[in-house]
């Protein structure tokens, strides 16, 4: 074997072992890198190189992660025993402290969630516990992300998915549910009909009211028309009228050839003569009315 050869060879194993020590780290994960097992560096995302043998690397995903927090039953504040479960979400922040300072935190984080979501929903009464349930979330939140902060972990929310009580609770629950809606429909259908009555109510005041105006209208209008017809015989016919009246009764009477007196002194005289075409001259009158003032005295 020439020198030539070895040299191949040497390079070839360093080229290798170079190789071998090449590590890519992706955006999403963080790397703990121990030395004889010892924490030397993390490592950033992108291009590493490690001695193979000597170094070991740790690869940590550092996305948003999501664990279910498992059904457990809890005894709320008013002694009713609740079925609770929920889920966390959570990301690594400090790979060194997540790798280092709890043993496995992926199982950790949901079993301290658990315990901390029994020790707030215990504190609660179940109505109060269905009623804040994104203040129960907050709350939890707070405590878990407090807890968790030493081990590199961040909590990003915590959500309750369900609160059950015991079947005969809820069914009395359902029951006092329905019985609101029907209370809240009763209402909303005696507001309708109270609405419908009112506007029947008054369509027909609006409809009396113009009944009303039409008849006082035509009072107003009759009224005026005798008004007027009135004014018009008071002026032009109440003499002629009573004349007209006068001579229907000599009319009559001279149907029969009857005889009647007619007083000398009156305007029936007149319209007699008149009538017959034959007025009578003005001295006859002045006789007639002597000769009926000696009659008269005689």
């Amino acid at each position: 074997m020439n020198l030539l050869t070895i040299l191949g060879i040497v390079v070839g194993a360093g080229a290798l072992f170079g190789l071998s020590g090449v590590r890519i780290i992706r955006p999403v994960e963080a790397a703990v890198i121990e030395f004889l097992g010892k924490y030397a560096r993390t490592a950033d995302a992108g291009f590493n190189w490690i001695f193979p043998g000597l170094h070991r690397m740790h690869r940590i995903d550092i996305t948003e992660r999501r664990v279910d927090i498992e059904p457990q039953s809890i005894i709320t504040q008013d002694k009713l025993n609740a079925e609770v479960d929920g889920v966390v979400y959570f990301r690594v922040v400090d790979a060194h402290n997540a790798l280092y300072n709890v043993q496995n935190f992926q199982s950790s984080v949901p079993s301290l969630a658990k315990t901390t979501l029994r020790a707030v929903i215990g504190k609660l009464t179940l109505t109060e516990a269905n009623e804040n349930r994104s203040k129960i979330n907050d709350e939890i939140e707070v405590i878990l992300d407090r807890e968790v902060s030493k081990w590199g972990i961040s909590v990003e929310r915590v959500e309750l998915k369900r609160i059950e009580p015991p079947r005969d609770v809820q069914a009395a629950m359902n029951n006092v549910v329905k019985a609101e809606n029907e209370k809240i429909a009763a209402l909303d259908l005696a507001t309708a009909i109270e609405t419908k009555a009112d506007g029947e109510r008054r369509a027909e005041i609006k409809k009396a009211e113009g009944v009303a105006e039409g008849i006082k209208l035509k009072a107003q209008a009759d009224a005026e028309a005798i008004k007027v017809v009135n004014e018009a015989a008071e002026k032009y016919f109440v003499g002629n009228a009573q004349l007209l009246k006068k001579l229907e009764t000599v009319s009559e009477a001279l149907k029969d050839n009857a005889k009647i007196v007619v007083p000398a002194n009156t305007d029936l005289v007149n319209i007699i003569g008149d009538m017959t075409g034959n007025p009578i001259p003005l001295e006859v009158k002045k006789q007639k009315r002597l000769n009926g003032s000696t009659n008269s005295g005689d």
